[in-house]
C-alpha cells in the first residue's frame, strides 16, 4: 500500500513535555513531606492517575486533580488549604510554560510537508495543547491537527479516514508504545517508536519486535530515510 499520510505526536515528540510533569512532580513531594515518603507518595499518585484518566483525560488538569486528590489521601485529610494553593499555582504554572522544540523536529516536519498530508494527533487538554502548537511555529505545516480524548486503534481509522487514504496508508510517530505505536499497527497502517529520555508510566508498554509495520529510531532525524524507504517497498 502506499504511504500518502504520516501522523505525529505532539508532546516528547516535537516539543518537550514529561520534564514539566517531573519537575512539579518533586515540588508535590517536598510539599508532602511531612505526610509520605517520596517512594510511597509516588505509588498513591500514579495509581490516582491511572484511575482518573478515564474521567479527567490527558493533562495537566488531570494530574493537578491527582496530586490533589493523593494530599488528602496521604495526609488522611489533614493537608493544610495552603499546600492545595501550592498544587493549583504549580499546574497553573505548567499550563504557562514556554515550549522547547526537540532536535530534528523542525527541518523533519518541514520536508515531509512536501511530500505527504501531515496530521498532528495529540491527546491532552485542548487549550493547552493548542498553545503549544501556536508557540511552537509547526502548525502552519500540518495539513490537520486533531486533539483527542485517547489513541486507540478506532482513533487512528477515523483520523486517517478524515485526513487521509485510510490508516493502511498511514504512519504515526511518537514516544509512546503504548499510543502512538501499538494501536495504529492494530489500525493497519505503520507505527514508528521514537524513544524520549521521560516517558510517563502508564504509556509504556512491550515494542511489537519483529512485526513489518513496525520500526523504532534513536532520533526523529532517521524518519525522512524511513519513510523513504517504506515508500520504494510499497512501489517495489
Amino acid at each position: 500500500m502506499t504511504l500518502t499520510t504520516i501522523g505525529f505526536d505532539a508532546d516528547d515528540t516535537l516539543w518537550h513535555n514529561e520534564r514539566f510533569f517531573r519537575l512539579t512532580q518533586r515540588r508535590f513531594h517536598d510539599l508532602l513531606a511531612d505526610h509520605a515518603e517520596t517512594a510511597h507518595l509516588e505509588e498513591r499518585l500514579l495509581a490516582a492517575e491511572r484511575r482518573n484518566v478515564g474521567s479527567y483525560g490527558f493533562g495537566v488538569k488531570g494530574f493537578t486533580l491527582s496530586m490533589i486528590e493523593t494530599a488528602i489521601e496521604v495526609s488522611e485529610g489533614r493537608v493544610p488549604a495552603s499546600v492545595i494553593g501550592e498544587i493549583l499555582a504549580a499546574g497553573r504554572e505548567m499550563l504557562a510554560h514556554p515550549i522547547e522544540i526537540l532536535p530534528h523536529a523542525r527541518p523533519v516536519v518541514e520536508a515531509l510537508a512536501d511530500r505527504y498530508r501531515l496530521v498532528l494527533v495529540t491527546k491532552g487538554d485542548l487549550l493547552d495543547q493548542e498553545r503549544k502548537l501556536a508557540q511552537s511555529g509547526l502548525g502552519d505545516l500540518f495539513d490537520a491537527v486533531e486533539i483527542v480524548s485517547d489513541k486507540r486503534a478506532a482513533t487512528y481509522r477515523t483520523v486517517f479516514a478524515r485526513h487521509g487514504n485510510g490508516a493502511d496508508q498511514a504512519l504515526m510517530v511518537g514516544n509512546s508504545l503504548k499510543s502512538d505505536v501499538l494501536p495504529m499497527i492494530e489500525a493497519g497502517g505503520w507505527g514508528v517508536h521514537v524513544p524520549h529520555e521521560m516517558t510517563w508510566a502508564l504509556e509504556q508498554a512491550t515494542a511489537p519486535t519483529g512485526h513489518p509495520r513496525f520500526a523504532e529510531l534513536p532520533d526523529l532525524g532517521h524518519l525522512p530515510e524511513l519513510v523513504e524507504r517504506i515508500a520504494v517497498s510499497s512501489e517495489g
